[in-house]
């Protein structure tokens, strides 16, 4: 059977991609992905350098969680390509930490018959800390005619889709309640005395009254 592919008109803001377990991390993997990538930082690989610097063992690098990222957008986005990719790491990585994977769609538009789709996606650690956070982009097919288009060299299929976003702004808060608003009433004479009463000045304390 061949492996399913993925089409921006199946795609809704909020889909979640399958969370993805990783075993937990050894030595062994932690010196493997230092020489595929040819960094041997004493700190992941060299025990007796990293207790130097306040190290209870040997950390993992870092990197390690966003290589497990990449996995799990390529086994979810077939056919898709990344366009790009961001990523921030919130918490070291240690040997024996076992990382679950997960995702979900941000943000989807199409425009000139191009279609992207951004992946909002992070790692856990077994104790449901945060680790490692990105987004990725990808460029895929609008559907299945729209492949067969490319593949027939054909133009692509036009249909413009506003930016959707999972960021939804608050809620305004309500108008206040609102009423009749008219002119004032006009007062009686009975208040306009009484107002004028009160407006009146009053007689310095100690003065002295007229005698009749």
């Amino acid at each position: 059977m061949p492996p399913r592919k993925l089409y921006f008109e199946n795609l809704r803001v909020g889909d979640e991609l399958p969370a993805m377990a990783k075993s937990p991390i050894d030595r062994v993997q932690i010196a493997r992905y230092a020489a595929a990538t040819n960094d041997f930082n004493p700190l992941n690989v060299d025990e007796l350098q990293a207790r130097v610097f306040g190290m209870p063992s040997v950390v993992a690098p870092s990197t390690l969680a966003l290589g497990f990222l990449g996995q799990l957008v390529s086994d979810w986005a077939r056919g898709g390509q990344v366009k790009k990719v961001s990523a921030r790491f919130t918490r070291m990585l240690w040997p024996n930490d076992t990382l679950v994977c997960k995702g979900r769609v941000s943000d989807r538009f199409g425009e000139g018959g191009k279609y992207y789709v951004e992946l909002d996606v992070w790692a856990e650690n077994q104790k449901g800390e945060l680790v490692a956070r990105g987004t990725v982009t990808l460029k895929i097919f609008y559907s299945f005619e729209d492949e067969n288009r490319f593949r027939t060299g054909q133009p692509p299929l036009i249909v413009n889709v506003p930016r959707e976003s999972i960021l939804v702004a608050a809620p305004a808060a309500p108008p206040p309640p609102t009423g009749t608003v008219g002119p004032p009433k006009p007062k009686s004479a009975a208040a306009k005395a009484k107002s004028a009463k009160e407006k009146a000045p009053k007689p310095a304390v100690g003065a002295s009254r007229k005698k009749k």
